[in-house]
């Protein structure tokens, strides 16, 4: 990969996947707020990088802004094939701290992790979790003390909430929950 530092979207991830025969995934540990820079380096070298993005919020000076934010702060992803590639020079490449490792060898990352992540951002590498949710929709509690119980969506709260009946102990339950742990009940098997 050349030029400006791209992230695949789900339109075109052809450079990205699948992984040709050898190659993987690792973690590569960058400096405190070195992340995109480390990415460029590494692209310039003609690693293939993934640095995945989230949007968050940020308040400053009384005033609350939207940023683009690594999903993973201080880490990022790359591809390697051990057979193939000098991976140590990986280690001296600016705001790169190194990369993760296991026994003196890199550590590649379970099959399919960063392929998701990938197929979930778009062309910026931003990754959305977020999910069509609507009222009236059956869904799925994905985490927390009430994770894998079914209910219905009552309604779309603010600040990324939703407010969500669940069937519990014999009767209806509404319960407020962050919007990222409920998905589709059909989505959700």
């Amino acid at each position: 990969m050349t030029g400006r530092v791209a992230h695949p979207s789900v339109r075109d991830s052809s450079s990205w996947l699948p992984l040709a025969r050898g190659e993987r995934w690792y973690v590569v540990r960058t400096l405190a707020q070195r992340e995109r820079h480390a990415v460029q380096q590494l692209t310039n070298q003609n690693y293939r990088a993934f640095l995945p993005l989230h949007l968050k919020n940020r308040r400053h000076a009384r005033k609350v802004e939207t940023i683009s934010a690594p999903l993973f702060p201080r880490y990022l992803f790359t591809i390697l094939d051990r057979t193939r590639d000098r991976w140590r020079s990986i280690n001296g490449t600016l705001g790169v701290e190194h990369l993760l490792m296991c026994a003196g060898e890199p550590q590649p990352v379970p099959h399919g992790l960063v392929e998701n992540l990938i197929l979930a951002a778009d062309q910026d590498g931003t990754v959305h979790f977020d999910y069509a949710l609507h009222q009236g929709q059956i869904i799925k509690v994905t985490a927390g003390p009430f994770v894998d119980l079914v209910g219905r969506l009552e309604r779309l709260a603010d600040k990324g909430r939703v407010s969500v009946l669940l069937e519990l102990m014999g009767g209806s339950v509404r319960v407020a929950l962050p919007q990222d742990l409920v998905v589709p009940h059909d989505d959700a098997a």
